[in-house]
């Protein structure tokens, strides 16, 4: 078991125990600080004994890594699952879930609201063991969001096409994630839709709207042949979350739709439901997932990363999947690439 995989797994075990939230976010934390290391720094901190140098490593998590570098079952760990020896069973379930996905369809770099090159991200990706990862920076009317042109999301699928040369047999596949606008249509040309090789499509605006507008809306993007992903279907948040330049976003509840429709559109036009693993939206609630889990649907476990470390948050999107019964064949990102695109391009 790798430091990290450690780290998670007690991470987990104490979420499912109502442990306090700090300890929880503590060995989550800790995880994803180990994920961004470059190669050797691990090694070179516990040689050298300064591994609670490193910003969200104390002297429990550090200890835990320290173990499990070695081959060892972290001391915590093993009290942790002898404790709770009711809950190991789902936490195997849980990694025998996360190790099926072979890439990520969800990511953003610094091109748009993301905090790291493309390559740092494509990097962590390979360092966590994905095979691919979609790279899907926002559309134009997102400014926010410091949303692509078409001009701009031209040049960055030339960037893409270099770094695919250098990093094979890894693959970073083109994508975007597409504004729904408020009449249904996609914010981006049909033209580069159709080049790149996977759509997500969420709403980002006017979330407050009835639900018979915002279910026309999101029906008419789920039928666009183009759209591949649903994103974060409902748009909540359960806490705030910085943005650029300082700004601050308040939770905010989910949008109004008839999910039952929406879901089922999804299981007719062949587009998957993102099982979104930010912790501040953790979207499709779980009567929602449950919903399109009984209608038939499929799923893309994403992390929705704007840094390197958030990709290591599939986990959370891997518990909810476990916990509403979700079978990892109707997941596509446990598909080889290969697999992915026939089905993106079908």
């Amino acid at each position: 078991m790798t430091p990290a995989a450690a780290l998670r797994r007690i991470a987990f075990l104490l979420e499912r125990a109502r442990e306090p939230t700090h300890r929880v976010a503590a060995f989550r934390t800790a995880a994803a600080v180990v994920d961004a290391l470059p190669e050797g720094e691990l090694e070179r901190r516990i040689a050298t004994r300064t591994l609670t140098d490193l910003r969200g490593i104390g002297p429990k998590t550090g200890a835990a890594i320290v173990q499990a570098h070695a081959g060892e079952v972290p001391e915590y760990l093993a009290r942790l699952e002898d404790a709770y020896a009711e809950l190991v069973p789902l936490a195997d379930d849980v990694a025998e879930f996360r190790a099926a996905l072979r890439g990520d369809l969800h990511t953003h770099s610094d091109w748009s609201d993301g905090g790291s090159p493309i390559r740092e991200m494509a990097e962590a990706a390979i360092a966590l063991g994905h095979e691919y990862m979609a790279l899907t920076d926002h559309s134009p009317r997102l400014t926010v969001a410091n949303g692509l042109t078409a001009e701009r999301l031209e040049r960055q699928l030339d960037v893409v096409a270099a770094l695919n040369e250098e990093l094979s047999p890894f693959r970073l596949l083109t994508g975007i994630e597409c504004d729904i606008n408020t009449d249904g249509s996609l914010d981006q040309t049909d033209e580069l839709l159709g080049r790149l090789d996977v759509v997500v499509a969420s709403v980002h605006s006017d979330l407050r709207a009835e639900s018979a507008a915002m279910t026309e809306r999101m029906l008419a993007a789920v039928e666009n042949p183009h759209t591949d992903v649903l994103g974060h279907c409902t748009g909540r948040l359960l806490i705030p979350r910085e943005q650029r330049e300082g700004r601050r976003q308040r939770p905010r509840p989910e949008s109004a739709f008839d999910a039952e429709a929406v879901f089922s559109a999804c299981v007719e036009h062949g587009t998957a439901v993102e099982i979104n693993s930010r912790p501040e939206r953790l979207d499709p609630p779980l009567r929602l997932l449950s919903l399109a889990v009984e209608l038939g649907c499929s799923f893309a476990v994403d992390t929705d990363a704007h840094a390197p470390g958030q990709l290591d948050w599939q986990s959370n999107g891997c518990e909810r999947a476990v916990e509403t019964g979700v079978d990892p064949d109707r997941v596509v990102n446990t598909w080889t690439a290969d697999e992915l695109l026939e089905w993106t391009a079908s």
